[in-house]
């Protein structure tokens, strides 16, 4: 016996799997290209138990995944259950260090300046969010812009969009879209990959190249936001960048800043392996 839930048009399918003994395995496939934050909540059980941690967020990745087994009480029927499922593309119950270091998306020793992002308009559709927060910098066309963290690309969009609109991370054209290890998402509006170096499930880190302005543009804007588990709202995080070797802060608009990749601070979230093959070190 098994049944099977599809959410957002085939995104993700549930198969639950009654086996020999009546026990119940959770599998699921993911049929995207990248990862899916997936929730489940059993709204009634009968004849067994959930015992993962609450609030159930698994992080699916493309293929097949193993969930969690429902195992049958002793000397009752087999388990019986309704729940209900939701995805999404960030983790919404991400764990967000506000201290994180961010590196300014630009090549050493470049000078920058910081401006005000007036509006978001056409990140989420018709519908702006009611509350963001968005980081924005002058540049010019065709300068070479960084990762500020490290991550997997998710979403990568030149001058129009394809594809199914339930498989967007969000409705900008010329952005980079990159889950980080926390589970938030960080895109880079204005920035094309003009040589097509980029591969969506690609792992990029801190300081490495993923594109450059677009056509027409002169200004870049970095959002980092993650999706809520019990609202439609997204959350968006204020990041704080290194400004100097051994400082942290909060950028102020219309100060220029001197773009500073301190090599700790790029392997922070590197194992021993990538630090000695990126960073040249060697530990």
């Amino acid at each position: 016996m098994f049944l099977i839930v599809e959410l957002n048009a085939q995104l993700v399918e549930i198969q639950a799997n009654y086996n020999s003994i009546g026990d119940v395995e959770f599998i699921a496939y993911n049929n995207s290209q990248t990862p899916v934050f997936l929730n489940i909540d059993f709204a009634d059980l009968e004849n067994t138990s959930f015992n993962e941690t609450l609030p159930y967020i698994k992080l699916l990745d493309p293929g097949f995944n193993n969930l969690f087994i429902l195992e049958r009480d002793l000397d009752a029927d087999v388990p019986r259950f309704n729940y209900e499922i939701k995805s999404f593309r960030s983790n919404p119950m991400a764990l967000v260090n506000l201290d994180f270091p961010y590196l300014f998306p630009f090549k050493t020793g470049t000078k920058v300046s910081v401006l005000d992002v007036g509006n978001i308009v056409g990140f989420w559709g018709m519908n702006e969010p009611k509350s963001w927060n968005a980081t924005g910098f002058k540049t010019n066309q065709g300068q070479v812009i960084c990762a500020s963290r490290r991550g997997t690309v998710v979403e990568i969009v030149g001058a129009n969009r394809t594809g199914e609109p339930e498989n967007w991370y969000h409705t900008w054209n010329n952005a980079i879209t990159i889950l980080q290890p926390d589970g938030t998402l960080i895109c880079y509006r204005n920035v094309v990959d003009k040589n097509k170096k980029l591969k969506i499930g690609q792992k990029v880190f801190p300081g490495e190249i993923i594109g450059e302005i677009a056509p027409y543009e002169t200004e870049l804007v970095m959002l980092i936001f993650q999706s809520s588990l019990n609202t439609k709202e997204l959350l968006f995080i204020i990041p704080q960048f290194v400004t100097e070797e051994n400082k942290l802060e909060m950028i102020i608009t219309s100060k220029d800043y001197l773009v500073v990749h301190p090599g700790n601070i790029r392997g922070m979230e590197m194992t021993n392996k990538e630090k000695r093959k990126i960073l040249n070190t060697k530990r």
